[in-house]
């Protein structure tokens, strides 16, 4: 009786750890795609714009382009990848294994991407060019973002630091590239530093768009004498959770209930439109949130 129990408990894992991996596949492969149109997106702007231009680029994408235009002979595609290597060796203690692993293929990917994929897209005035490649690498680099890895270089040392200190992606990518662009000034001109920080900024902010976009977060305070009524309806309209905060008037001295809720961003128009339904004087305070973590609502990448 014991060991036909033992077998049917080990049957009933192995056939749980079956369906495991066959859930997964799905997801291997859609971030697999999101790492290769991404990396296809963004190869489009670097061959197509920043190479045929001589602008420069952040992170270790600019520190390959600072290489190649010294010796031309050496391809980007290939000195992006070398270069990965030592930050992967620290990636790893740092990183989740699955991010690695995803990030590992994502940069292979990547760099393969680089090396083959060259196409160059008729816009020759400087300026409109580098809003033009800041548009396009910034939805490339969004979307490699949005899967479990990255296209590596500055996208892992970003990962950390978001897990670490709560950075974001764009802003600690910006920073990072302030050295790139010292370099650039010094070893080519400052007018093709100056082009690559416009291409810069508008990519920071494009990166920050496609990875948060309309799953930003908002924390909503209010405080309302029919606190009641507008909780009940957010509730049941919006499927959101309330949560009750006893206070008191600064000047009157009354007690106050204060409600909190986040909310979607594409929410909060119908909130809006629930508070000035069941009191029109209701005093009403939205924040932006940096990232919120659970289940339901949450919008923290799981990297």
């Amino acid at each position: 009786m014991g060991k036909a129990k033992k077998s049917k408990e080990t049957t009933g894992a192995s056939s749980e750890k079956g369906k495991s991996a066959l859930r997964s596949v799905p997801q291997v492969l859609w971030n697999l795609t999101l790492i290769s149109v991404g990396s296809a997106v963004c190869a489009v702007g670097i061959n197509g714009i920043l190479v045929p231009r001589k602008f420069l680029s952040g992170g270790f994408t600019g520190l390959a382009l600072i290489i190649h235009y010294l010796s031309p002979a050496l391809s980007v595609g290939l000195l992006y990848f070398a270069l990965n290597v030592p930050l992967f060796i620290v990636g790893w203690k740092f990183v989740g294994g699955r991010f690695f692993l995803y990030s590992l293929a994502g940069t292979i990917i990547f760099s393969g991407i680089l090396q083959a994929f060259h196409v160059e897209l008729p816009v020759y005035d400087p300026l409109l060019s580098a809003l033009l490649a800041g548009i396009v690498i910034g939805v490339g680099s969004g979307i490699i973002l949005k899967s479990l890895g990255s296209a590596g270089g500055a996208d892992i040392l970003s990962v950390i630091l978001m897990k670490l200190f709560s950075v974001r992606l764009g802003s600690s990518v910006l920073a990072f590239n302030a050295l790139i662009l010292a370099a650039a000034a010094i070893l080519f001109s400052l007018e093709q530093a100056l082009y690559t920080l416009v291409y810069l900024y508008v990519t920071t902010r494009m990166v920050n768009l496609v990875v948060t976009g309309l799953s930003q977060r908002k924390a909503v305070y209010i405080i309302s004498p029919r606190w009641k009524d507008i909780s009940r309806k957010i509730m049941q309209d919006i499927q959101r959770g309330i949560t009750v905060i006893n206070g008191h008037g600064g000047f009157s001295g009354q007690e106050e209930q204060i409600l909190y809720t986040v909310i979607a961003f594409r929410e909060l128009s119908r909130l809006k439109r629930i508070i000035r339904a069941e009191d029109p004087n209701a005093f009403v305070v939205v924040s932006d949130t940096l990232e919120v973590m659970g289940q339901r609502i949450g919008n923290q990448p799981h990297w």
